[in-house]
């Protein structure tokens, strides 16, 4: 491996550590499990697993495809705000309910890793979404 990319991985850990950081500041509750689960909302299960993240692209994805669900569909009254006010925290966004109905419709499930990818490569742009 070359200096370069020794310092490229080096930067992507970094990054990695960093966000999982801040999010483990931005959901109170939050905390990883010896199964290596992030574990963002206890008490309603919201949660996904992070043996097959490896960078901060990666973690955001997992975010889109396992937190739109339960902001959009599961959530009541009282958990969907709060948890959906973390998750614009972690990402620098300002997501409504309603546009997350659309993000779990098109990206929920990780049914579509690549228009994830490009989603938030092109800084969340919502038109990207449209049908």
């Amino acid at each position: 491996m070359s200096e370069t990319e020794k310092l490229h991985a080096l930067n992507e850990e970094i990054e990695l550590k960093s966000i999982i950081n801040q999010t483990l500041q931005a959901f109170p509750n939050a905390f990883i499990n010896r199964s290596n689960e992030i574990i963002l909302e206890p008490r309603n299960n919201v949660y996904f697993r992070l043996e097959d993240v490896t960078t901060a692209l990666d973690f955001k994805c997992k975010m889109f495809a396992w937190l739109s669900r339960p902001i959009a569909k599961s959530l009541n009254r009282y958990w969907s705000p709060k948890v959906l006010s973390s998750f614009n925290e972690v990402l620098g966004t300002n997501f409504t309910n309603g546009e997350m109905n659309r993000i779990y419709d098109r990206l929920g499930n990780d049914v579509n890793r690549p228009l994830t990818i490009r989603f938030i490569e092109f800084n969340y742009y919502l038109k990207l979404l449209e049908r």
